[in-house]
């Protein structure tokens, strides 16, 4: 059972779910999603190991934020860090989804004391493909022409709090921060020096595998997790492994109990 809750940090009100009991673990979201839709299928399992918290970034969900200030990745990392500082976390397991996994991996960098752990899913540090295929998802006349059903979800997840329409104005700014602002390069990738598992679907086309395995190499304790037959959304279409190798991860290093255990049938790098 999630509670909902709502806290101060960054000037923001702060709207997110909490769950479970247990050393904290803070659920990002991925661009358009929101903390109670983009983690279903972990909570009920994260929550029994963690105590699980799960925000919505700023112009997401409710956290009510005017997207026409624009939007920067910088800022998404200021956020949380003033989330922990709010909730009284010195340090915090951190998993991401893409959006997410950016902001997880920029306070590592800033501040990799903060972060006992990293999960970072579908995250690519390289500008292409991830900038043309991401203006083609996140194009709002596409959406309302071609994917209906997707344009409702969006105004029922976003609208209440931000307004009506606002998913239209929220997409477009993101869709501008991507293509404005360049990913963290080696050396600013190395500062993250905190347990790492990345993890990809062979059939990312926003992340490619050889992308995350880059990403993987660069950083100074990462494993890299493929998962067969899946997208972006790796977490959410083969969540049973991703769960799986991702308990099989905090095990490894100590975050919670379970001994050594072997990972899932999936395909590692270690």
């Amino acid at each position: 059972m999630i509670e909902r809750r709502t806290i101060e940090a960054n000037g923001l009100a702060v709207a997110y779910g909490v769950a479970g009991e247990g050393p904290p673990l803070v659920l990002l979201h991925g661009a358009s999603s929101s903390g109670g839709d983009g983690f279903r299928a972990q909570v009920p399992r994260f929550a029994r190991a963690f105590r699980c918290y799960l925000p919505d970034a700023r112009g997401h969900g409710g956290t009510r934020w005017d997207v026409g200030a624009g939007f920067s990745y910088a800022v998404l990392v200021d956020d949380l860090a003033a989330l922990l500082d709010a909730l009284g976390l010195e340090r915090a397991h951190l998993l991401g989804v893409s959006m997410g996994a950016q902001t997880a991996l920029g306070l590592a960098i800033r501040s990799p004391d903060r972060v006992a752990s990293l999960v970072l899913v579908g995250l690519s540090v390289a500008s292409e493909p991830r900038r043309s295929v991401v203006r083609r998802l996140l194009d709002v006349e596409r959406i309302e022409r071609d994917d209906p059903r997707f344009a409702a979800e969006l105004a029922r997840r976003h609208d209440p709090v931000q307004g009506p329409g606002a998913w239209r104005s929220l997409l477009r700014a993101l869709a501008a921060a991507i293509d404005r602002e360049a990913p963290p390069g080696p050396a600013e990738i190395r500062r993250a020096a905190v347990p790492a598992l990345v993890a990809v679907g062979d059939r990312d086309p926003i992340a490619p595998v050889d992308q995350a395995w880059a990403l993987a190499r660069q950083l100074p304790d990462a494993r890299l997790l493929v998962l067969p037959a899946a997208g972006h959304e790796v977490h959410a279409q083969r969540a049973g492994l991703f769960n799986a190798a991702c308990e099989w991860f905090w095990r490894a290093i100590g975050a919670i109990e379970g001994g050594s255990v072997p990972p899932p049938a999936a395909t590692w790098d270690t």
